[in-house]
């Protein structure tokens, strides 16, 4: 019969049944008789029986020898046959030999923790990329980038970029060709206002400075190259004998016109011209003008011609008639002796000057008189006109272009 000595038991076991011991076979698979359980085989070769050993539980919980030489066989409660525990005193404490850690050791053991799970799908992540901010992302959603290292644009802002840029410049551009157009032509305005009053400013100065002898000169220069007829002896005539009279190839020109005004005893207007006399380049032949009443006869005559033609330069309007007195002078050579009170010409030029459009550039001076003289002792009246034209002088820019006339009547 195998001898066991049980040598102590486990430090703190319970002395005492405690009412709900567990049986052996509920705790462990049933002991083989070669010390084993059956949940294991036997390893071959020598030594590999318990049997040949005595193990003994010390104070400390390690297994001591224990002398089972004799394999005998053993019992469910792993003793020899025919043997049992005493009471349940030995059977705790044959098996409280285990080792088992104390409840101060148990809570110094570490929790373990869980492996982490690798999913088969699951891919490294790329390297980081330069100096690139932002969440990593798989090779399916890698973002693209330039050679800079900055995210790539897409295409269509490319284009959208690329559009904007172009409207900027068109604008631009626009608002450059919108600016230079409104400084040219403002340019083009301001030098045209200022030609214009350069050339009023001339006008002026060239009639201001032309004084009393400066006037005297310019006449001498003129040559005078016609005669004006007297006037008051076509007056009573009929028309055929006023072309006789005229001589210095008087021709009626053109037909007679008629007159149909109520309270004017002039009936018949006509034109004769005194072709022998030298013409003007810029007024043509002197003319004289017949009114003709209901009877044929002369009650009204009248001449014109260029005023150089009659001798007087290129004088200013208003010289021409307070200094050189053209009026009184062209009257008195037609027969009617006018003083040079009863021709006035008017302070203020606007009352005798026409402008243009900008309201500096002089287009024309004009202007009329009219009175009574007493002819042989003959109440007669008269009337004259004298007229610049700068129609000429001011497309050429020249003075001497300008168109000076004077007109004379004298009324039965």
């Amino acid at each position: 019969m195998a001898k066991k000595r049980i040598l102590g038991k486990r430090a703190g076991a319970p002395s005492a049944p405690d009412g709900n011991a567990m049986g052996l076979t509920e705790a462990f698979h049933p002991i083989a008789p070669d010390g084993f359980t059956s949940s294991f085989s036997p390893v071959e070769g020598e030594g590999s029986s318990v049997a040949d050993d005595e193990l003994v539980v010390g104070r400390a919980g390690a297994f001591e020898e224990v002398d089972l030489a004799d394999s005998a066989p053993v019992n469910d409660e792993g003793l020899a046959a025919g043997e049992s525990f005493a009471d349940e005193g030995a059977f705790e404490d044959f098996y409280a030999g285990r080792p088992v850690p104390d409840a101060k050791d148990a809570r110094s053991i570490p929790d373990a923790k869980p492996l982490a799970v690798i999913s088969e799908t699951a891919v490294a992540a790329p390297a980081t990329m330069g100096k690139a901010s932002g969440p990593r992302h798989g090779r399916h959603a890698a973002v693209p980038v330039e050679k800079d290292g900055k995210p790539a644009v897409p295409e269509y802002m490319r284009k959208s970029r690329r559009m904007r840029r172009i409207l900027i410049v068109v604008i631009v551009l626009l608002i450059a060709l919108l600016g230079a157009t409104v400084y040219f032509g403002y340019q083009m305005l301001k030098t045209s206002d200022s030609t214009a009053v350069q050339q009023a400013q001339n006008a002026e100065q060239q009639t201001e400075a032309i004084g009393t002898d400066e006037a005297d000169d310019a006449a001498n220069e003129a040559v005078k190259t016609t005669t004006v007829p007297d006037l008051v002896s076509l007056l009573g005539l009929t028309q055929d004998e006023a072309v006789e009279l005229l001589q210095h190839g008087a021709q009626v020109t053109g037909e007679p016109r008629a007159v149909n005004e109520e309270g004017n005893p002039i009936k018949t207007e006509l034109r004769v011209a005194l072709t022998a006399e030298p013409a003007d380049s810029r007024t043509g032949t002197p003319t004289v003008f017949l009114g003709l009443n209901k009877k044929g006869k002369i009650i009204q005559a009248g001449y014109s011609t260029s005023t150089a033609s009659l001798g007087y330069g290129a004088l200013s309007f208003a010289d021409a008639v307070r200094t050189e007195n053209v009026i009184e002078k062209t009257l008195a050579e037609a027969g009617v002796t006018v003083s040079a009170d009863d021709v006035v010409l008017p302070e203020d030029s606007a009352a005798y000057t026409t402008y243009d459009t900008d309201g500096k550039t002089i287009t024309k001076e004009y202007c009329s008189f009219s009175g009574a003289s007493d002819i042989g002792g003959t109440p007669h009246t008269w009337s004259a006109v004298l007229s610049y034209d700068y129609s000429m002088a001011n497309a050429s820019g020249n003075l001497a272009d300008t168109v000076r006339t004077i007109f004379i009547y004298v009324n039965a």
